[in-house]
């Protein structure tokens, strides 16, 4: 195989013309007997001109012709990529347990399931259909189902976002298996090689079912509304898990390994770990707020002249910056043509998140500004504590946004000059509950809005309107990773035996692919010792 790479082609460009050029700068005399995109990406540095910019494999029988002479400089034989292999284990009595069915739980799942260990997976909240109509009724009436909402049930939080699958993690055979299994399950095939790619919340919702359809035809099982209540451990190992069933009853069950995929807000769940002595420490986390803008202000600033162009569709923005006051500001989970929802999974509490559909067509860009915090910031010794900080701030965003769940918000002019604001200014605020204008700063510690004050100018000059007086800022953004990690070993084992953490919650993940990876790593840690 061949790799052949920075291949430009004009924004229009036939995809099924792609060969013919990639065979015309090789000086192919003879067909290719495989060819396939690796990664489609955007180029639009300039003002004046915007590219596709292509990486292809194929294979040729002129390969040591083509690598001898060299025709095109970014052209090399490709790395070789091994598959990932399951192997199938012995079923046994003691099937392994699941505790969430986010992206970490879903794919440790299927990795159990493929290998006929049959999991159990349990799931607080619950499946897609029934956990959309229990979202929607928050989001319309401010009816909170603490068990069923944007944190919990069928699919994550995640579930509802924009879907970004791309990560930081190395590729390799473990993102290749998500991916496919992902596009096994209905999602598009051009994630396999766009730079960028997302699925948005419905194409999520018809996707995340799929996959549990599969494990439970592979002998998997799914109990929902089922939550995960204590653990009994005896001799630092694992014997059993009560589970808290949909009547209120307990159920015990005796485990061999469980994997603990509970995703960053299980507050709960990290409260009775806490007490069953299960090794977790503070981590670092960030918080801040939603920023909106108009998106066709994004799309002029990043794509210039070839803004709204049907092939590029809405753009998107990374900023970070790093400050005299020495703090950093960026943005995070930056969703194009978007909303900012209502994410709060404990009542009398305020919680924002970003949130797309396939086609990102809504009027508003937003993402979420983050300012990094530390154990040194939110105060006392308990491996908790953030999480308890978490809560308080969520609380006062209750409190400011009058105790309905409207969010508080500020317009970005008045953030910069430090006073309150009384009503929109241009930006229409997407937030389904509503807002509660006024002064974030009676929300968010003194450091944070410096931050905001010092690092928005900053932004502005990497990306040109970004402060723009009529922005909104809306809040509080506290949920961008999980406050704790639950620790483990190098076999993803906590030194409790029989524990498993793993993914976002634990503190090993911070999106999608990566959490999926991290439980598919986990699952083929229980299938290795069975095999």
């Amino acid at each position: 195989m061949l790799r052949i790479s920075n291949i430009k082609t004009p924004l229009s460009f036939p995809l099924s013309e792609l060969p013919g050029v990639v065979s015309e700068i090789l000086k192919a005399s003879e067909p290719f007997s495989r060819f396939r995109i690796i990664k489609k990406a955007v180029d639009a540095r300039s003002r004046t001109q915007a590219f596709f910019v292509y990486t292809v494999e194929l294979e040729t029988p002129e390969e040591a012709r083509i690598l001898a002479e060299k025709p095109y400089p970014f052209v090399e034989k490709a790395a070789v990529t091994e598959n990932l292999t399951i192997p199938h284990c012995q079923k046994e009595n003691l099937r392994p347990m699941i505790i969430g069915s986010g992206p970490a739980g879903m794919f440790a799942g299927l990795a159990l399931a493929k290998a006929g260990l049959q999991p159990l997976i349990i799931e607080r909240g619950r499946p897609v259909p029934q956990r959309q109509k229990d979202v929607e009724t928050f989001w319309k009436n401010g009816r909170l189902n603490p068990d069923s909402n944007v944190q919990f049930g069928e699919g994550g939080a995640g579930t509802f976002s924009d879907g970004k699958l791309m990560t930081g993690i190395k590729k390799d055979c473990y993102t290749a298996e998500v991916f496919a299994e992902l596009v096994a399950a209905g999602a598009p095939e051009d994630i396999l090689y766009l730079a960028k790619p997302h699925l948005g919340t419905d194409k999520l919702a018809l996707i995340v079912p799929k996959i549990r359809e599969k494990i439970i035809a592979l002998g998997g099982e799914y109990l929902f509304e089922n939550r995960l209540e204590d653990l009994v451990i005896k001799n630092g190992k694992l014997q059993a898990v009560q589970i808290k069933k949909p009547d209120g009853s307990l159920a015990e069950y005796p485990v061999r390994e469980m994997i603990l995929a509970i995703g960053h807000s299980a507050r709960d769940t990290f409260e009775m770990l806490y007490k069953r002595q299960i090794p977790l420490v503070p981590k670092a986390f960030s918080v801040g707020a939603r920023i909106e803008h108009p998106q066709k202000l994004i799309d002029k600033a990043v794509y210039h002249a070839f803004a709204g162009h049907l092939e590029l569709g809405a753009a998107d923005y990374k900023l970070s910056v790093h400050l005299p006051n020495g703090r950093s500001l960026y943005t995070f989970c930056m969703c194009p043509g978007g909303v900012v929802v209502p994410a709060a999974s404990e009542p009398e509490r305020v919680v924002t998140n970003g949130m797309s559909y396939y086609a990102r067509d809504k009027k508003n860009a937003n993402s979420a500004l983050l300012v990094g915090v530390t154990p040194e910031d939110f105060g006392g010794s308990h491996p908790l504590q953030g999480m308890y900080w978490q809560r308080e701030l969520e609380h006062k965003a209750y409190l400011a946004g009058g105790k309905s769940y409207k969010a508080p918000a500020q317009l970005l002019a008045d953030v910069l000059q430090n006073r309150p604001s009384t009503c929109a200014a241009g930006v229409t605020p997407s937030y389904s509950r509503g807002v509660a204008w006024g002064d974030l700063g009676a929300v968010l510690p003194d450091y944070i809005m410096e931050t905001f004050r010092l690092g928005i100018l900053e932004m502005d000059k990497k990306l040109h309107g970004f402060a723009i007086p009529e922005a909104v800022l809306t809040g509080v953004e506290t949920r961008s990773s999980s406050p704790v990690k639950i620790l483990r070993d190098e076999q993803f084992e906590s030194p409790v035996k029989g524990i498993f953490p793993c993914g976002e919650g634990a503190g090993y993940a911070g999106g999608i692919v990566s959490a999926a990876v991290d439980g598919l790593k986990t699952a083929l840690s229980i299938i290795n010792r069975r095999f």
